[in-house]
């Protein structure tokens, strides 16, 4: 269940990098939301969304660090994700987390109402209340002008304490994300190929329980 845990917060942050709707606070609104509806226009054009990113997690105070790759596919609200040995898929209904070191799968159905359900559609809204923005830093990762935003929670009690948010100027793509925790725990996604409007097997979305006959199957509904 470890894995299972950490793919899904890992989603969570991943998701947030097509976040392109928000409604901003007045400190500088106006410059990030000009900026944001450029990369919702973009994004919102795309057919479907292929990437792979690097993930990184570091808390220096307990002298951790954890670099992989993983890759994601994503169209309209199902995506398939591929990360640390683990594989989660949404086909629209069901979350499957596919778990080949355990052979374990878990299946749960999508309930939109729930907080903790998660497709990156809904993450387009989710920061639309509970967040402060605030127009950050510029930085020039070679040559490319990366202007960030910071997203911090109005709950002081909330398991992320920031959120940087960087968007490439010129493209108007999301080039990464860093997320950091109460207890100084940092994790930063990185976009490395962002590829749009890809020709995508039919049944990438399509769960076939027959490949899985050794697998224990945990349907948690």
């Amino acid at each position: 269940m470890k894995n299972h845990n950490i793919t899904m917060k890992t989603l969570t942050v991943i998701s947030a990098l097509f976040i392109s709707m928000f409604t901003l606070s007045a400190q500088d609104s106006q410059k990030a939301k000009t900026l944001l509806n450029e990369v919702s226009a973009k994004v919102q054009s795309y057919d479907n969304i292929v990437l792979d990113f690097k993930y990184s997690l570091e808390n220096t105070a307990e002298n951790i660090r954890q670099d992989t790759r993983g890759d994601a596919s994503l169209l309209g609200d199902k995506y398939v994700l591929n990360l640390m040995g683990t594989t989660q898929m949404f086909d629209g209904k069901k979350i499957y987390t596919i778990i080949p070191e355990d052979e374990e799968i878990n299946i749960s159905t999508y309930v939109e109402e729930d907080d903790n359900a998660i497709t990156p559609s809904k993450m387009m809204t989710f920061y639309k209340e509970g967040y402060t923005y605030k127009w950050d830093i510029t930085q020039n990762v070679k040559g490319r002008q990366i202007q960030y935003i910071k997203l911090t929670p109005i709950d002081s009690d909330a398991d992320v304490k920031s959120i940087l948010l960087g968007i490439d100027k010129q493209t108007k793509n999301i080039y990464n994300l860093i997320q950091t925790q109460p207890n100084g725990t940092t994790i930063t996604i990185t976009v490395k190929s962002f590829k749009t409007n890809q020709s995508l097997a039919q049944n990438l979305f399509t769960f076939d329980e027959s490949r899985y006959s050794n697998y224990y199957i945990n349907r948690l509904d």
